[in-house]
């Protein structure tokens, strides 16, 4: 009898983190947040949320200890609590693409052209990174790559890459990572490079599966 308690108590406290995350906002806040730590106000921006509700949003997810806060004078920032929680929204993700299938027709070319370009993956990455035989491409924004990135990686942002392409080594082949399974901007950065004769691949991971990892990260 006190293991069925036990039991119940169990999967009550599961239900009750689902129904923490259990909002298509929380989620997003979750997926920047992954990025590295953010104000209310960016987040609230990011995810086009007003700040009000992105507060709401985000407190529901503190009491559940998904994030965690810091502040700074009057400036309140976020970032992710201690635990499994990367995992947890790569699970997530990945469950829903199982779940969903028919998804692949409504998706966008970029998806379609992610399955089209070779992808790296960590292990090798780090190999590659040993031998000092790979250009590290960050082509997040600004912001999120002060805040942590690969060891040595570049950044240009996604939308200044055309533009910047004499910053890029060709001497070497170049792999590009963004935020995650689900972000186009490094394979559409791949693409974009292969066209222009530049050897290059994306990290089959974004930074928070990185870092997630416990392998190196820079910050700025």
């Amino acid at each position: 009898m006190i293991q069925d308690e036990i039991q119940n108590q169990f999967f009550a406290d599961i239900a009750e983190l689902a129904r923490a995350v259990g909002s298509a906002q929380r989620l997003m806040l979750l997926q920047h947040i992954a990025q590295g730590e953010r104000s209310v106000e960016r987040l609230a921006e990011l995810s086009g949320l007003t700040i009000a509700n992105a507060s709401q949003h985000l407190q529901n997810l503190k009491r559940a200890n998904f994030v965690q806060t810091r502040r700074d004078g009057k400036n309140v920032f976020y970032r992710l609590a201690n635990g499994p929680i990367i995992e947890l929204l790569t699970a997530l993700t990945r469950l829903a693409e199982f779940n969903q299938a028919e998804i692949r027709s409504l998706v966008s070319d970029s998806f379609h052209q992610r399955e089209r370009l070779e992808a790296v993956s960590r292990e090798e990455l780090l190999e590659r990174l040993r031998e000092s035989s790979v250009t590290i491409l960050d082509v997040r924004p600004e912001d999120e790559f002060a805040s942590g990135h690969l060891p040595g990686a570049i950044n240009i942002p996604f939308t200044e890459l055309e533009q910047r392409l004499s910053e890029v080594a060709r001497d070497q082949e170049v792999v590009a990572y963004c935020r995650g399974s689900k972000c186009v901007l490094s394979p559409n950065a791949v693409a974009i490079l292969q066209a222009k004769g530049i050897q290059a691949r994306f990290l089959q991971d974004g930074f928070p599966s990185w870092k997630a990892a416990g392998l190196d990260v820079e910050t700025e």
